[in-house]
């Protein structure tokens, strides 16, 4: 494992998910420089500004940006985030047309300035989108992937961890799929500490049940929904986790995390992004788990990919 020296992060987008990521990314050391990119030049300006206001308290790290591309110039991780956000009652596939268009647009600009970078969509559909991003740039899927489920597997270990009275570290499941309507828990292989989940007793004698943890899934499935319902968009959580995969890559950390790559064949789905947990470093997804399911959670999976196809379809990505 070698540590990029001098890393700089590209935030594409300088709205609420983007300006989460790079205030996030700042205030961890993710990188030694975050750049901010958005065609609208006085907002970025401005988001720039005030996060390089706030420098002083994050260490050595550096924040430009502006409205020329040239601000990602060698890159070593480019983060998409601009697109078209979800509104209240939208799905995330409902926005695949829109922001497929944004990333024809935007998508060869960046590989100009920044050919040898990692890409990593986090713009939603992030999954049809990162099949669409591939197909663009030509780069293999190792260096274009999505952020996936990183962001609800990390609300479903909270939700786990509350009820099971223990932190959040402690818990060891995974939201696998789409991420979306169709992603599902891999209960089978899920532990506290090393116990399988359905053998956990918490001190107050609680214990779960398949259908406390169907309750779970669905939690989690709803869960952006109630956000962007609430204000208007999620943005924190995204940024935290994006910052986190940023942070495997730059560090060559080898990082289990389950993010999302175009599988060649993955249990009998081709050409589809969907997330399983997967080791990420330096050159971006390095190997793609095989995971152990049960035949309910293999029928899941294929739901799910099902679902993405389709989406590819309408879309003219197949």
């Amino acid at each position: 494992m070698s540590r990029i020296e001098n890393a700089k992060l590209a935030v594409i987008g300088a709205g609420s998910v983007g300006t989460s990521l790079a205030y996030a990314a700042l205030i961890r050391g993710s990188a030694r420089t975050v750049a901010l990119y958005d065609l609208n030049g006085p907002k970025v300006d401005a988001e720039v500004l005030d996060l390089a206001h706030g420098t002083q308290f994050t260490g050595a790290a550096q924040v430009i940006g502006g409205a020329d591309p040239e601000v990602v110039a060698g890159a070593h991780i480019v983060v998409v985030t601009a697109g078209a956000k979800q509104h209240p009652g939208q799905s995330r596939l409902d926005l695949a047309g829109t922001n497929v268009r944004m990333l024809e647009t935007l998508l060869p600009q960046l590989m100009e300035h920044a050919p040898h970078a990692v890409y990593c969509i986090v713009t939603n559909p992030c999954d049809v989108l990162t099949v669409a991003a591939q197909q663009i740039t030509g780069l293999p899927s190792s260096r274009v992937f999505s952020s996936g489920t990183t962001l609800d597997t990390s609300r479903l270990r909270r939700l786990v961890a509350d009820r099971a009275q223990v932190s959040t570290e402690s818990v060891h499941a995974d939201i696998v799929g789409e991420h979306g309507d169709t992603g599902f828990a891999l209960w089978s292989q899920a532990r506290i500490g090393p116990v399988p989940i359905l053998d956990w007793v918490s001190p107050d004698g609680h214990h779960f049940t398949h259908q406390e943890l169907d309750e779970i899934t669905e939690s989690v499935r709803q869960a952006a929904y109630r956000v962007i319902e609430g204000k208007g968009a999620t943005n924190y959580a995204i940024g935290l986790a994006g910052a986190r995969i940023v942070e495997a890559v730059l560090n060559d950390q080898q990082t289990v995390l389950p993010v999302g790559t175009v599988h060649e064949e993955y249990r009998g789905t081709r050409g589809v992004a969907f997330s399983v947990p997967s080791v990420v470093g330096r050159h971006g997804v390095q190997q793609v788990l095989d995971l152990t399911m049960t035949a309910a959670e293999e029928r899941q999976l294929r739901a799910s990919a099902d679902a993405l196809h389709q989406s590819m379809r309408s879309l003219g990505l197949e």
